[in-house]
């Protein structure tokens, strides 16, 4: 006779047909269109650091941090117990190790702290990875990579920082960023009256002597505001200035910089994003007087494209997970990869992350060449913009689709997929939403002819493979031939994307990824939706690549 504590041990049926956890594998060595970008795009010497990397990211440990650090976010303590103001975040653990992780693995410095051929390629591999475990805490990572480039128009003030953001170690104190053993560079731009049109900001800089400047005003997002010191812009005498603003005045005091609140945000939810006031707030101007703009876009060059490398690592993985789940997942008698329809969502979605990688890899080898071939320059400024308009906005459909491979075990939070998803539509907010990212297209075209130039050279270099590429890149040409109009933006920046990323996939992947991506992507031989790839496509050839 089965006693009560016998019955309740068996009254529920054995767990069958559940996938096992994607964990302990190797974020690199599991991509194959990263690794031979890698090498292509000039970075061979770093597979080793790379490779290492991927290792550590996929270990069961550090994909919890990734869980944890999400699942506790940051929290603002904007006095201490005694009623002194201190203005300072706190983090989970969680959130510190993946930051002394990330820092010690040079994605906040690398190519400036070891400025070789190939630096940028290699850090956008490290990123990409990066991005797949936990995305929030790279925003304080990529800020710091990008404010050096805007730094250095002031030659004293770089000297005087740059030892502290190349460091490759993590110092997560609030204290002066002279007592610590690294420093980490956050970024206030926007504010409520204007978002994109910094130009309308009222925050007001009065000169103080010697470069020095007191800043008053509101800023609307302040992303990362633990960090040290954040480049910021205010209206000077000569006009809307850039400045360098830190935590600590050189005296030692806490400079007049109140955090508000932070933010709660779609996703990001791991990174604190805030609002805050300055209160003649010590800071020194970086470059001219009224050359605000111009002196900080070289920050936001940079960013955005971290905003690409971000979205193609959101995409990558979603792709493993799903996958993942379709080699161990069984319906109808079959693994749900060995069934045709499955075989065609999950190709398409391979290629859209294999495109938006090869693309942001090329990218990174333009922002390694562009300080000596003017073409690079120009392909690094116009490329910038056309795939950080496109990659981003791929990105939320494709994490979509990948997150219903699986079904409802893709919609809980135990899932890595429902943080991919909430995270997803950020990167085409941030450093310019569509319309702003259009415009500056538009922009660059009229004014820097040799950026369309370079743009159109390189989506020229696949021709005479591929016919229905040929008649694409036809048309494009006859597109660009008549002035641009704006209310064609959109549509300009997602050919010249296409045109791109097809010429790449022709030229480096395998011939089933190019005539697949051609076939639905340029000619009308695919659907609207994912999955609805042309019945002759070589499916498994791609799947099986991916990963």
């Amino acid at each position: 006779m089965k006693t009560s504590q016998q019955v309740t041990d068996n009254a529920t049926h054995e767990v069958l047909n559940q996938p096992p956890a994607l964990v302990d594998y190797n974020l690199f060595t599991c991509d194959r269109a990263l690794m031979e970008a890698l090498e292509r795009e000039g970075a061979v010497w770093a597979r080793t650091r790379v490779e290492e990397f991927g290792r550590l990211l996929g270990s069961e440990e550090v994909i919890r941090w990734g869980f944890q650090a999400n699942e506790f976010p940051p929290i603002l303590r904007t006095h201490d117990r005694f009623g002194h103001r201190i203005d300072e975040v706190e983090f989970h653990p969680a959130w510190h190790e993946l930051m002394r992780l990330s820092v010690q693995h040079g994605l906040a410095n690398l190519p400036w702290a070891e400025p070789k051929p190939g630096a940028h390629v290699a850090r956008a591999a490290l990123m990409l990875l990066a991005s797949q475990n936990e995305a929030g805490h790279t925003c304080p990572v990529s800020m710091t990579y990008s404010s050096i480039p805007a730094l250095r128009h002031q030659p004293d003030l770089a000297r005087e920082w740059e030892p502290s953001i190349i460091s490759t170690k993590y110092d997560s104190r609030c204290r002066p960023a002279g007592e610590k053993s690294g420093a980490l560079i956050g970024m206030a731009m926007t504010e409520k009256q204007g978002g994109s049109d910094v130009r309308a900001n009222t925050t007001i800089a009065e000169p103080a002597g010697l470069g020095e400047y007191l800043i008053t005003g509101h800023k609307w997002f302040c992303s990362a505001p633990m960090c040290d010191a954040f480049l910021v812009l205010a209206q000077a005498p000569g006009g809307l200035t850039c400045f360098l603003l830190p935590r600590w005045t050189p005296d030692g005091r806490r400079n007049a910089f109140h955090i508000q609140r932070l933010k709660q945000k779609l996703g990001n939810r791991s990174n604190a994003s805030s609002e805050v006031e300055f209160n003649g707030a010590w800071a020194r101007r970086i470059g001219e007087e009224g050359r605000g703009v111009p002196t900080i876009i070289e920050m936001v060059q940079h960013t955005r494209l971290d905003c690409v490398i971000g979205t193609a690592s959101l995409m990558r993985q979603a792709l493993a997970q799903a996958i993942h789940h379709a080699r161990h997942r069984q319906t109808f008698g079959r693994f749900l990869i060995d069934q045709p329809l499955m075989q065609n969502v999950l190709a398409d979605l391979a290629l859209e992350s294999e495109a938006a990688t090869v693309l942001m890899m090329r990218l990174a080898r333009a922002f390694d060449s562009r300080e000596t071939d003017a073409g690079e320059r120009g392909f690094a400024r116009l490329a910038t913009a056309v795939a950080k308009y496109w990659v981003c906005k791929r990105g939320p459909g494709q994490v979509n689709e990948a997150l219903e491979c699986l079904g409802g075990n893709g919609f809980v939070e135990e899932s890595i997929l429902p943080r991919l998803y909430r995270e997803a539509p950020l990167n085409s907010i941030w450093e310019g939403s569509g319309n702003v990212i259009c415009l500056d297209i538009l922009r660059a075209m009229s004014k820097e002819p040799d950026a369309i130039s370079s743009v159109v050279d390189e989506i020229r270099l696949a021709r005479g493979v591929d016919a229905r590429f040929d008649a694409f890149v036809n048309q494009l040409e006859n597109d660009l031939s008549a002035p641009p109009q704006e209310v064609a933006a959109r549509r300009i920046a997602e050919r010249l994307a296409l045109g791109l990323e097809a010429s790449l996939l022709i030229r480096h992947s395998i011939a089933a990824v190019a005539d697949a991506f051609c076939a639905s992507r340029l000619a009308n031989d695919g659907g609207r939706a994912f999955g609805t790839l042309p019945k002759n496509t070589d499916f498994r050839a791609i799947v099986e690549r991916a990963f």
